[in-house]
């Protein structure tokens, strides 16, 4: 794997653990009344799909094991563009389902590297 792609799943798999952080222990209403915490969360989301985006273009053979990659990339041009429909609770609920795999996964790719 080339060192650009590696840079890409640290990048994802750094923003995947700072949001898993970020969360930890809080409940939602605190989550949903605190715009700098989900500023700090959307961001974090900003950069997965970003680095999944610029994986696939490196190394689409890393991407392509990356479950739900596309929806990664998705995601994040709902965050930038449609900003002003962003469901807190779908922030909180991929946060809360998805990021600990994810990271696993990451991780899992990083090391077979």
């Amino acid at each position: 794997m080339q060192l650009e792609a590696r840079k890409y799943l640290y990048d994802l798999e750094q923003a995947a653990a700072l949001v898993t952080g970020f969360v930890a222990g809080r409940p939602f209403a605190e989550f949903e009344a605190d715009p700098m915490l989900r500023s700090a969360v959307e961001r974090q989301f900003e950069i997965m799909g970003e680095a999944t985006s610029r994986l696939a273009k490196t190394d689409a053979s890393a991407a392509s094991q990356i479950p739900d990659a596309r929806r990664m990339v998705a995601f994040r041009n709902i965050l930038i563009h449609g900003y002003a429909e962003v469901d807190p609770r779908i922030l909180w609920g991929v946060a809360e389902s998805n990021l600990p795999m994810l990271i696993r996964e990451v991780a899992d790719l990083l090391d077979d590297n």
